[in-house]
């Protein structure tokens, strides 16, 4: 049976980390043109998202020092606490007198909430069964692709109309509330309640030591390869589409809003998908729609001026098939942990994902500068079906899982 108030907790633990960080990823960029600021300084600006891909290096501290419920808890709350402060504190600061302590509280906030979704992660990977960790992993890519419709776009509209420092406080007051749901959860329950002097404590040495366990070479080029054309395609559609004429508002409508919704959706679909079919048969779909998806690409721009319609069909099939393909990545990672590392394992399958997009998203800007958006797409199509051959080879004796 599936308990509710669990999912919710998580939910809402994951959309908080997710709207503030979408929103002061949107808006301080928007804040320092009109400052004046020089591009390179907006360039610079992607230094906030360090503390996300460098999270692993700190990881093993929250495994080490966490073994019942009530210890995640209060990594959470303390975590959580920081983030909702350091957001407050912004509100008071002029933007363009105080730009850099700003921003240093920024990346601060962003350690803090880094650190919240470790704790996070790990305690979903123990609360939950093998059967229901799809569906937490629904959970936390709603909270991903919710979060960034809100803060991208709902926060941003408001942001014009009550100005930076009457909005802040706001927001950090609903990272607090989104604390209410964990407050009052007293149902959670881990598989690993015992006394602290019985677990093996994790160090930093864990980090090195995932990478030599049998078998893992096999589950970090599924990492790798899975939705690596997903994130090709994602990097390069607002340019398509400005190519082809719509302005950033348009845009903002077919992507921001159609695009992260049908990603919402996806996820949420994902999670019953995977608990009905089984990991194996639910990542060969996924993967047979993702390769559907980059050919339809590749068939839409051999032709110069497509009509909306199909675009928006393409956006359909592009978020949800990213929306699907995270639960998979996300619930075949916490599947892949060892037991009291629970939060150092997922976090460095995660950073994995994350690096391999940003190469592939490079790469995406060379080829399509080199052969086209035609040729770019087709590139992504072969890299599809790369992930699905790799699939059907390497993971054909998991048929049962």
């Amino acid at each position: 049976m599936i308990n509710k108030k669990n999912f919710f907790t998580f939910f809402c633990l994951y959309i908080a980390q997710t709207i503030p960080m979408s929103f002061f990823s949107t808006v301080i960029p928007v804040i320092m043109r009109q400052e004046n600021f020089s591009l390179t300084a907006i360039g610079a600006l992607q230094l906030i998202k360090l503390p996300w891909i460098l999270k692993f290096l700190w990881s093993p501290v929250i495994d080490r020092y966490n073994v019942t419920v009530n210890d995640y808890k209060r990594w959470i709350f303390s975590s959580e606490l920081v983030y909702a402060i350091l957001i407050f504190s912004v509100a008071f600061m002029n933007f363009h007198a105080n730009f850099y302590t700003i921003l240093a509280l920024i990346i601060i906030s962003f350690i803090a909430s880094a650190t919240q979704d470790i704790a996070t992660d790990a305690l979903a990977v123990l609360s939950f069964s093998k059967k229901d960790k799809s569906m937490v992993n629904s959970m936390q890519s709603m909270g991903s692709f919710g979060g960034t419709m809100i803060g991208s776009g709902l926060l941003l509209l408001l942001f014009k109309q009550i100005g930076w420092n009457s909005l802040l406080p706001f927001l950090a007051l609903f990272v607090i509330i989104a604390l209410l749901p964990l407050f009052f959860n007293k149902g959670l329950v881990i598989s690993r309640e015992r006394e602290k002097g019985n677990v093996k404590r994790a160090d930093m040495k864990d980090i090195g030591r995932f990478f030599t366990q049998r078998g893992i070479w096999k589950q970090i080029g599924f990492l790798l390869l899975y939705y690596s054309s997903m994130i090709g395609t994602l990097a390069m559609l607002r340019p398509y589409l400005v190519d082809l004429g719509y302005d950033i508002k348009e845009i903002g409508k077919m992507s921001g809003i159609f695009g992260t919704a049908t990603g919402l959706v996806a996820s949420f679909a994902a999670g019953f998908v995977m608990r009905k079919i089984g990991r194996f048969h639910s990542r060969i779909l996924f993967a047979i729609l993702i390769s559907f998806t980059t050919f339809y690409f590749y068939l839409i721009s051999t032709n110069p001026h497509p009509e909306v319609q199909l675009l928006y069909v393409g956006i359909l099939l592009l978020w949800g098939s990213y929306g699907m393909a995270t639960v998979a990545v996300y619930t075949i990672a916490m599947d892949c942990v060892r037991e009291g590392r629970e939060g150092t394992d997922f976090t460095i399958q995660t950073v994995i994902t994350h690096f391999s997009g940003i190469c592939i998203a490079m790469l995406s800007g060379k080829i399509a500068d080199s052969t086209n958006y035609s040729g770019l797409f087709l590139f992504e199509f072969g890299l599809a079906c790369l992930s699905l051959c790799y699939i059907l080879i390497v993971f054909r004796k998991e048929k049962s899982t």
